[in-house]
């Protein structure tokens, strides 16, 4: 159990939408479960509980009762390990029974049959045998179905229980009344269809267990490259100790060595190497990292060995982040979804009844039992209620695997369907166009001294994150390295800082700020700022008591990316808006820059998600890209919001997509991505629910009266295989999916 309330649980024996709809439903009426969210493609069951009511053992049982298997989650590699072992072993027992419903339909509808003596064939009586055997290897789907109708559900193992129950029966039947009476049997025997059923069934799902494990990939290799220890520079500056890395702390010193992978987020501190980041970032070329840079865990070193030292601990790298995201969308539904299940739960209860009314109207006009038999097997075979339960989960988990191999972290579900409606793009400036590493460019003095203003804007700054907050404190310790005292420090929500100096109020920030503190500011200083805003610098005023001491100049770089992601934007059709807590002069010239026609700026934090209402009042589905804290709002607000990711965790937390390098051009490719994870899933349900609409009539003898021709209960049962294989093999063509360029 995790402190967050929340459980996850490994599922067992699903087999379609409405065995997901059932484990929900038991799960749900569990005491202490809030709500519960169960994933076909997964295996898993998320449960949100209440802690003091929620009982472990509980929950697993009102899962065994409801014919399933549940335990508590495994860590994602074993149960990988596992389900290959699964399938080793089922493939071995899909072949021995394909092989046996072979030899039964050769037996009973190609060779000659070879007379007993005493009523049935030799060939009929082996065929008997052959599909008894198939039918014992293939007894989970009896107790499934068992199960279901004691708890008054229906599912899938419903159908292939019923269709194979009656084929068996009525073959049985005739074979024993031949036996008794010693006379041949003029009914045909569905030993054959029945032994059919089972090993198209079963080979459907092998090789839905197949795919469902080649779509696991992309997850699992990212996985990979977490290592389980590292090791730990020593006191002596010289030895090593191998650590796990859950025992490491922050500010530890490790060693890495070329061809190894950095286990932790960390720094250099000695060393220069070449480092690989594409299995992370699908960043296609090494760079090199050189003392000071950061370096985040999953990368390997190509050509020299490094000493990092640590910046976050195990479960809170960004690997971690990134596998959480990841985890936490495939678990996730898409709207579209909810509805699928809504319709899965009623689908098995209608098949059935289409079937048996089929049964009794062919009967009624004179049809022979045989041909009835044929349509009702059949009929309830064709049915795929498993296409519909793949059709999301499958494209999610894929898309979500993919998206991660090149960077993109795709968190909210909803925001897929929206992805391809997008039509407005608003950028945050700061460290989302620009690097977001600003720099000191200019200090203009008007009173008291250059080093006393320098160092109040860096004690003033002292705790803050900020990026111009970095930029100040940077310049003031290549200065000095004495610290001013400033008490009572308050941050003015998207204006600036205050503080007490001597008795003094002190602040720095932008020209709302001032007016608040009533600072005065002659005419031709007044006049000198817009000249300084209008070259492009973002200005910071610093004042005391009601005196304008003077301002900081700071300039970001545009980042190299930058420009030719706005171009492929604008090439894609979408209308581009920079919106920025900066001067309306300072956004005005990174627009002309890159080439972005709209600029809202001099936008408080509080308005940042305003602004994306009156767009969206504009009928525009907006995307919002950003990375700070005030973006977060913001982020929130439009239909997809999409964070740096190198942002704030209150930003990373608000964003459906997270962009790992931190590059505007993948905010095009994250769009791109959801629309064709998104088309997949449509693709998948439209596919799903044809191959039903035109399955089941011809199942019931639709074309009978025309062509004389029945669906035969075998190539029914293939049939219904074929369909949900076709939806997970159209998902995993989204592993040729790649960021646009």
């Amino acid at each position: 159990m995790q402190a967050d309330d929340k459980v996850v649980l490994q599922i067992g024996g699903m087999t379609c939408a409405a065995c997901t709809a059932s484990v929900e439903n038991v799960l749900n009426r569990t005491d202490g479960v809030i709500s519960s969210s169960v994933n076909l493609m997964l295996e898993k069951a998320t449960l949100q509980i209440l802690p003091e009511k929620f009982v472990l053992n509980n929950a697993l049982d009102a899962v065994k009762n409801a014919g399933y298997t549940g335990k508590v989650h495994i860590d994602a590699s074993e149960h990988r390990r596992q389900k290959k072992a699964e399938i080793a072993n089922e493939n071995r027992v899909v072949g021995i029974i394909l092989l046996a419903s072979v030899v039964s339909f050769l037996l009973l509808m190609v060779l000659p049959k070879y007379a007993s003596g005493f009523g049935p064939s030799y060939n009929q009586i082996i065929a008997g045998i052959l599909c008894t055997f198939v039918w014992f290897n293939g007894m989970n789907f009896y107790r499934g179905a068992l199960l279901a109708i004691r708890k008054g559900r229906a599912n899938m193992d419903v159908l292939v229980f019923s269709g194979t129950t009656i084929a068996i029966v009525w073959s049985v039947y005739h074979l024993a009344n031949s036996l008794v009476n010693s006379t041949e049997i003029n009914q045909h025997l569905f030993f054959d269809g029945a032994a059919f059923i089972i090993a198209f069934v079963k080979l459907g799902n092998l090789m839905e267990a197949k795919a469902k494990l080649r779509a696991t990939e992309a997850i699992h290799s990212l996985m990979s490259l977490k290592p389980m220890s590292a090791f730990v520079v020593q006191d002596d500056g010289e030895t090593t100790l191998a650590t796990p890395i859950e025992d490491i702390d922050i500010g530890s010193l490790i060693k890495v060595r070329a061809g190894e992978i950095v286990p932790l987020d960390a720094k250099v501190e000695t060393g220069e190497a070449l480092v690989d980041i594409s299995s992370f970032t699908g960043e296609p070329y090494p760079v090199r990292k050189t003392p000071g840079d950061e370096i985040v865990g999953g990368c390997s070193l190509i050509d020299a060995s490094l000493i990092l030292k640590t910046t976050k601990v195990s479960g809170n790298t960004m690997l971690d982040k990134v596998l959480a995201m990841v985890e936490e969308a495939q678990i996730g539904k898409a709207p579209v979804q909810k509805l699928v299940d809504k319709i899965a739960s009623i689908f098995v209860p209608i098949v059935l009844l289409l079937a048996f009314c089929a049964g009794i109207i062919w009967y009624a006009s004179g049809a022979s039992l045989e041909h009835v038999m044929t349509v009702v097997v059949s009929t309830l075979v064709i049915a795929c209620p498993c296409a519909l339960g793949l059709a999301s989960p499958t494209a999610l988990v894929m898309g979500t695997g993919v998206g991660a191999r090149y960077g993109l972290l795709i968190k909210g579900i909803e925001a897929l369907e929206l992805a391809h409606k997008v039509d407005t793009i608003v950028l945050d400036k700061t460290g989302t166009i620009t690097q977001g590493t600003p720099k000191i460019s200019h200090i203009e003095t008007k009173r008291g001294e250059f080093r006393d203003m320098l160092g109040l804007a860096a004690a003033l700054e002292e705790e803050s994150t900020h990026p111009l907050a970095s930029a100040i404190k940077w310049s003031w310790e290549n200065v000095s390295s004495k610290k001013y005292k400033v008490e009572n420090i308050e941050i003015k929500g998207g204006k600036g800082i205050t503080g007490i100096h001597d008795d003094a109020i002190i602040g720095i920030g932008n020209m709302a700020l001032c007016e608040d503190y009533e600072i005065a500011i002659s005419k031709e200083e007044r006049e000198e700022i817009i000249a300084r805003k209008n070259s492009g610098a973002t200005l910071m005023f610093v004042f005391k008591d009601s005196e304008l001491l003077g301002w900081l100049e700071a300039k970001d770089r545009i980042r190299n990316t930058t420009p030719k992601a706005i171009k492929k934007a604008k090439d894609a059709g979408f209308d581009l808006i920079i919106l920025t807590g900066d001067s309306q002069e300072a956004g005005q010239r990174i627009a002309e820059e890159i080439g972005i026609e709209t600029v809202i700026g001099d936008v408080r934090p509080d308005q940042k998600a305003e602004t994306i209402k009156e767009l969206q009042s504009e009928n525009k589905i907006v995307a919002m890209l950003g990375d700070g804290i005030n973006d977060a709002a913001a982020l929130a607000q439009a239909e997809v919001g999409m964070a740096m990711g190198q942002g704030s965790d209150i930003a990373l937390d608000s964003a459906d997509f997270v962009l790992v390098r931190n590059d505007v051009s993948d905010a095009i490719s994250a769009l791109d991505l959801g629309k064709t994870t998104m088309g997949k899933i449509r693709t998948n349900l439209g596919w799903a629910f044809v191959y039903n609409l035109i399955g089941i009539p011809l199942a019931m003898g639709l074309l009978f009266p025309f062509t004389g021709w029945l669906l035969p209960p075998a190539f029914a049962a293939a049939a219904m295989s074929l369909s949900s294989v076709s939806v997970v093999s159209n998902s995993l063509t989204l592993r040729w999916w790649r960021p646009i360029t």
